[in-house]
């Protein structure tokens, strides 16, 4: 097995038993880009001798000081600062610019021993669906999805184990379906944002891409993540699990893809023990698609202000819209669906208590051909606007053998219980669902 292709997880064993320097690591996810990264353009910054010089200044490290990931190569979406490296949002008011600071998420990161590989393509500001060059790495005629575009192409190529990204409507969940890989978006607001470009206070969330579940608990653990209950001594079991099917209201624009996995995926757990029965949700969650839109045309009014007066040429169509109450949303509207949302939290975390898990789409089907637009998030804004953790987990096959991602679902502040139940649910998915990795 290549360096390259290994888990974060079995990176740090790795690292921990000396077989691996994290010099000799970096090198080969170095030749992992140089090799693929042409194709897949998931990149946007990328320093080679700046990845080696932090490589060999970690591999100086006494083992007694390492921290929990030591060594494991990090890629960021370019909205996030990181000092040593640009910070362009995609937006050519920003192109070069620099800012000599991290944010609090890399400044964690760091102090947990992470190699900050460089930066990944997002859409303008992460805040539109219109694509840019990234390709999917599983046919590169597709769209990785977005708006963490080269996130997800990145850590679904082999190019980093893991990655950043963030989510305003489905920038984490939507790529992590459409390149095969796992993706955690974290309850809101329990990973600080400080140091990010913001889009919707409301709604954003930083998110991370992984290949395995364990990644996602070892990047749990370093950003301190905590429910309110203990964890099981035991590790979860699927059998006598309690699973609810939610097709959500938007079920109407699933694509053979998402019909076919929502049933395999039912199929599965039942087949090994698990109690799994399709619930709808009370008529006022019919709102939240329309709800969600406006809070994030309302919050991106004084969000891209002063770039609207500082370069409006410069911005594109769809955020100067936001600037200019292009939808004419009076502050009545705005009020009702802040409220509205809010109102609905408590709720949906009282329907999800009463399972391990609520089964939903990740995605309307497998990444669309063409790059010109990233793609849809109807069957994700809903739950970042309700602030609840998600999990995507890939196994499921699509259109042309393209994979294919479910949601599983809890209350908010259960991502440590959501992560157990995603473990043992992602074990059944990708060993039986009919998806297996090429790349």
């Amino acid at each position: 097995m290549e360096p390259y292709s290994l888990t974060a997880t079995q990176a740090v064993a790795k690292f921990k038993d000396g077989s691996l320097t994290v010099e000799n690591y970096a090198k080969s996810l170095l030749s992992r880009i140089d090799q693929r990264d042409s194709a897949v353009k998931g990149w946007v910054y990328l320093d080679r001798d700046y990845v080696i010089e932090q490589a060999r200044a970690l591999d100086r490290i006494p083992h007694a000081n390492r921290g929990p990931l030591h060594g494991v190569g990090v890629a960021v979406k370019d909205v996030i600062y990181t000092k040593d490296m640009p910070t362009q949002f995609n937006s050519p008011i920003y192109e070069g610019d620099a800012p000599k600071v991290d944010a609090a998420s890399i400044t964690i990161l760091r102090q947990a021993g992470a190699l900050i590989l460089g930066k990944t393509t997002t859409t303008e500001f992460a805040s539109t669906l219109r694509g840019g060059p990234t390709c999917n790495p599983h046919d590169l005629k597709r769209t990785p999805g977005g708006s963490s575009s080269g996130s997800g192409a990145v850590v679904g190529d082999l190019q980093a184990p893991i990655a950043l990204g963030t989510q305003t409507g489905g920038s984490t969940i939507r790529p992590a379906s459409f390149n095969g890989i796992y993706a955690l978006k974290p309850t809101w607001n329990s990973i600080s944002r400080e140091g990010q470009k913001m889009y919707s206070l409301i709604l954003d969330t930083i998110g991370f891409f992984a290949r395995s579940v364990e990644d996602l608990e070892l990047l749990v653990d370093v950003f301190a993540l905590e429910d309110d209950e203990s964890p099981p001594q035991e590790p979860f079991s699927v059998k006598r699990a309690k699973f609810a099917v939610l097709k959500s209201p938007m079920w109407s624009q699933a694509g053979p893809g998402t019909v076919a996995a929502m049933e395999v995926g039912a199929k599965l757990l039942r087949d090994h023990g698990a109690e799994v029965e399709e619930i709808e949700l009370p008529a006022e969650f019919d709102k939240m698609q329309e709800w969600h839109e406006t809070v994030m045309h309302s919050d991106g009014r004084p969000t891209f202000l002063p770039e609207y007066q500082v370069a409006k040429d410069k911005l594109q169509a769809f955020l100067v819209g936001h600037v200019e109450n292009e939808k004419r949303l009076t502050r009545a509207e705005q009020l009702k669906a802040f409220d509205g949302i809010a109102a609905l939290r408590p709720r949906i975390d009282e329907i999800a208590g009463k399972y391990t898990a609520i089964i939903t789409p990740s995605v309307r089907d497998v990444a669309p051909l063409g790059l010109d637009s990233t793609g849809s998030a109807v069957f994700n804004s809903m739950w970042t606007g309700l602030h609840t953790p998600v999990v995507n987990i890939p196994g499921f096959k699509g259109e042309d053998g393209m994979p294919i991602g479910l949601s599983l679902v809890a209350p908010r502040y259960r991502d440590r219980h959501l992560l157990a139940a995603s473990k043992a649910v992602g074990d059944i998915w990708e060993q039986k669902g009919g998806w297996k990795r090429t790349v």
